[in-house]
């Protein structure tokens, strides 16, 4: 799967971090779209579901765990990768069970979401 064939989903309810993580992959010619709640996220699964999900942990309405939880309970084998400020004790290993191929901290560095995302759209083909 090439980078430009790539449809990556970025959730997150704050819009500064939307916008750089956006602009981050589209510098790297990854098709990006951004969605400010989880909710958004599951109305536009009807044109195209992503390859690959960025999501928040900590968001009001529905957190990126309840996320995961909804698509699993729906048939949808996303991969996902989780993004978090607040690193909890037992998170990363909930959010691995629950389907997240990768755990990353705010401020997450470049090549890690980057070797992520190559990871996750490895996983799902």
């Amino acid at each position: 799967m090439t980078q430009l064939s790539r449809q990556i989903a970025i959730v997150d309810d704050d819009p500064a971090v939307l916008k750089a993580l956006e602009r981050l992959l589209k510098a790297r010619s990854i098709d990006a779209r951004s969605y400010p709640s989880g909710r958004q996220f599951l109305a536009s699964l009807a044109e195209r579901p992503p390859d690959c999900l960025i999501v928040d942990l900590h968001m009001p309405e529905m957190t990126g765990l309840e996320l995961q939880r909804n698509l699993a309970r729906q048939g949808l084998r996303i991969p996902t990768i989780v993004i978090t400020a607040h690193d909890e004790a037992g998170m990363r290993e909930r959010c691995e069970a629950g389907g997240a191929v990768a755990y990353l901290t705010k401020p997450v560095q470049d090549t890690s979401l980057l070797a992520a995302i190559d990871e996750a759209c490895e996983t799902k083909r």
